[in-house]
C-alpha cells in the first residue's frame, strides 16, 4: 500500500459503511479530516469512500471483520502504512442485543457480541494509543449507549458490553489527564439505524444526530455525552428510582 502524505488530522472510524460511522465519516469530512474506514460490509465501505475522495477527502477503505483480533491489528498497521499516523480514534463498530432473551442466544452470538462491542475497541486503542501520546495529541471516541447506564430486558448481553466499554473509557481517560489525547463517551439512545429497524413506536433521532456530537467531541473533549439529551431522564430514573425503572422495563421486556 502507497503511503499518502497529507497535512489533514487522520481519523480511524470503525463500523463506518452505514448508520452512525457512516454519518460521522461524512461529518469529519466536511471539518477537513482525512479518513480511515472499517467495516464488514465491503461494497458499502467502498461506495463511502469513493464519495468521500470524489468530495476531496483522502479516504481509505480497510474491510475489517473485528471479530478477529488478528484483523484489529492488521486495520491499525494498513492505516498507518497508508497516512503514516492516527490522530482521532472513533470506535464506534456494534451489533445489537438481538431483541431475545440471554438463554436464547446462540454461542456464536455471545461470541461475536462480546468481540466487536467490546474486545475489539479495547485492542484498537492499545495499539493506537502510544503514537497519539508520542506526539502528545490526539483523542478518542467511544460510541456507548443509553444502554451503558440503563439495564434493557431482552439485551443483557449488549447491556454488559456497553457497560464495560463505558467503564473501560472513564478509567482511560483519567490515565490520560494532561496527556494531549482526549477521551471522550458519546451515549446515543434510540437511533434510526438498521440496528434498530425492529422497534415500532419508539422515536428515533437521526445518526447526524450523534455524528455532529462526534465531532464537537474530538475538539472539545467531554467526559460523556447523551444523544439526544432527554435520555437524561431516563438515566436519571434509573439512579433515583430503581424499583420505578424495574416495573416500566420489566413491562417492555414481557
Amino acid at each position: 500500500m502507497t503511503a499518502v502524505a497529507t497535512t489533514r488530522p487522520v481519523a480511524l472510524v470503525t463500523g463506518a459503511s452505514r448508520g452512525i460511522g457512516a454519518a460521522t465519516a461524512r461529518e469529519l469530512a466536511r471539518h477537513g479530516y482525512a479518513l480511515a474506514l472499517a467495516a464488514r460490509s465491503a461494497g458499502d465501505l467502498q461506495t463511502l469512500a469513493a464519495e468521500l475522495s470524489a468530495g476531496g477527502c483522502p479516504a481509505l477503505p480497510i474491510p475489517t471483520d473485528l471479530r478477529r483480533p488478528e484483523e484489529v491489528q492488521r486495520l491499525a498497521r494498513l492505516a498507518l502504512d497508508h497516512f503514516g499516523r492516527v490522530d482521532v480514534l472513533v470506535n464506534n463498530a456494534g451489533i445489537g442485543g438481538f431483541g431475545r432473551r440471554l438463554v436464547r442466544l446462540a454461542d456464536d452470538e455471545v461470541d461475536a457480541t462480546l468481540a466487536i462491542n467490546l474486545y475489539a475497541p479495547i485492542a484498537l486503542t492499545r495499539t493506537l494509543l502510544p503514537g497519539m501520546i508520542e506526539q502528545r495529541r490526539g483523542a478518542i471516541v467511544f460510541i456507548a449507549s443509553i444502554a451503558a447506564h440503563v439495564g434493557l430486558p431482552a439485551s443483557s448481553l449488549y447491556c454488559t458490553t456497553k457497560f464495560g466499554l463505558r467503564g473501560f473509557a472513564l478509567a482511560l481517560r483519567r490515565e490520560l489527564l494532561r496527556s494531549g489525547v482526549g477521551v471522550t463517551i458519546v451515549s446515543p439512545g434510540f437511533i434510526d439505524t438498521a440496528m434498530t429497524s425492529w422497534l415500532r413506536g419508539v422515536p428515533k433521532a437521526p445518526p447526524e444526530l450523534v455524528a455532529r456530537a462526534v465531532a464537537r467531541s474530538i475538539d472539545r473533549p467531554r467526559r460523556e455525552v447523551i444523544v439526544p439529551s432527554y435520555y437524561r431522564l431516563g438515566i436519571w430514573l434509573e439512579r433515583a428510582l430503581p424499583w420505578l425503572a424495574d416495573v416500566a422495563l420489566s413491562r417492555r421486556g414481557r
